[in-house]
């Protein structure tokens, strides 16, 4: 308890000393500012720039293998399009395939977009991505309704003309009553509203926004459209894996195996598909911004360095200026650990202050808009500052203190 009581001491005499000293305190704390700033500025827009491109990218699913002609990536050479563009695109009877035999995925559906015009009386809505689904869409990919329901199996299997829009297109065709139980037309077909999708927002890529799409049943789908084929709008299978499926390699093995069984290629063939995971985008996306996280350490890494010795030089003009005071305290009985903790607590209080002031500023910094992008200030990103900071305060006040703590009473009482 003694020992606590004389490091509270030398705490409050570190305060004392701040106060004292204010005008210097305020100049010195300046440089840990600014470079705690530049940091936590950087790294508060990667973050949420980050967050802003995968959510763009939700529309691909999570835990997802998507069924396609052409992969997302290459093994670093050219990419060969003309190669993809050859092989066949996936088909119903293909995913009729998969269905029966997959036994690792969770869930497997399939399914068909083009871009349209809806209407509804004198409105009209351009842009729409139409998407036909069987039941087992929401299996796979999350459909949060704001009203109403989705598709019934009756319905889908019947090809009913039935559709979930999103919000743009229901305020859009519906501004004064509500959308679900109304009949709209597509490609001239008349389609009854059953549901309608929570509001999504503006997102970096207009394709993953569900405000701008509707879907119907995957045969309803099929009265408008040619499916299939090379002339015809190409299906899309996609199939979710388990949680305990790491990496979905079972998944992929067990899918590689059963397409190229039904598509009938012969063991020294390559695959003439391709089967694209959602975690590449993600992790495509994440090693972009681990560069852009290593750029905003180096530009705050100067600041916060440029305010480290400014703090230690402080430090040492105060160790010379209280030279006396330390001889005095320490003729009376003062231990080495009073005198080192209290100037360790000023200057680990001084780059704390300065560290706290570039986190405020980062945080009104987050109520700017910057476009459809939305600044957040995380948990993590604070505890990251004040960490950076303390660890400057002890680096730049160690050596000082240390100093401090060994001078000699007389000498320092003489001095």
């Amino acid at each position: 308890m003694k020992v606590l009581a004389l490091i509270w001491e030398s705490f409050l005499f570190s305060v004392d000393a701040l106060k004292t000293n204010l005008t210097r305190t305020v100049l010195s704390l300046l440089g840990v500012t600014v470079g705690i700033f530049a940091i936590i500025a950087v790294f508060t827009l990667v973050d949420s720039l980050e967050n802003n491109i995968k959510s763009s990218f939700d529309f691909l699913g999570t835990n997802v293998i998507n069924v396609g002609r052409f992969p997302f990536t290459d093994d670093g050479r050219d990419y060969p399009w003309w190669k993809y563009f050859r092989r066949p695109p996936g088909s119903l009877e293909e995913y009729e395939f998969l269905q029966e035999r997959l036994k690792s995925a969770e869930a497997i559906t399939i399914s068909v977009s083009a871009g349209t015009t809806v209407k509804a009386g004198s409105s009209a809505y351009e842009g729409t991505q139409i998407t036909g689904v069987l039941e087992t869409y929401p299996e796979v990919f999350d459909v949060p309704l704001e009203t109403g329901r989705f598709f019934t199996d009756s319905e889908v299997k019947a090809a009913r003309n039935v559709a979930i829009i999103g919000q743009e297109i229901a305020t859009t065709l519906f501004p004064n009553s509500p959308a679900v139980g109304k009949e709209m037309k597509i490609r001239g077909m008349k389609f009854t509203v059953v549901g309608v999708f929570e509001k999504e927002g503006e997102g970096l890529f207009e394709i993953s926004s569900k405000d701008q799409t509707a879907l119907i049943p995957f045969g309803a789908f099929s009265k408008m459209y040619y499916v299939g084929g090379r002339r015809g709008v190409e299906p899309t299978i996609a199939a979710k894996g388990s949680e305990d499926d790491i990496g979905l390699v079972e998944l992929e093995n067990e899918m590689a195996g059963l397409l190229r069984a039904k598509r009938g290629l012969k063991p020294k063939e390559e695959n003439n598909f391709a089967l694209n995971k959602t975690e590449f985008v993600q992790n495509a996306i994440g090693s972009v911004f681990d560069v852009i996280s290593a750029a905003g350490w180096v530009i705050g890494g100067f600041s916060i360095l440029v305010g480290g010795f400014g703090i230690a030089n402080i430090m040492f003009v105060s160790v010379r200026e209280r030279t006396n005071i330390i001889g005095i305290q320490k003729s009376l009985g003062a231990k080495n650990y009073f005198i080192l903790f209290q100037f360790l607590f000023e200057a680990v209080c001084l780059s704390l202050i300065g560290g706290l002031t570039g986190i405020v500023l980062v945080y009104f910094l987050s109520f700017m808009q910057l476009g459809s992008l939305e600044l957040v200030l995380s948990f993590k990103n604070i505890v990251l500052g004040l960490g950076v900071s303390s660890i400057i305060g002890i680096v730049s006040g160690i050596v000082p203190a240390t100093l401090a703590a060994r001078l000699d009473p007389v000498e320092a009482i003489r001095a």
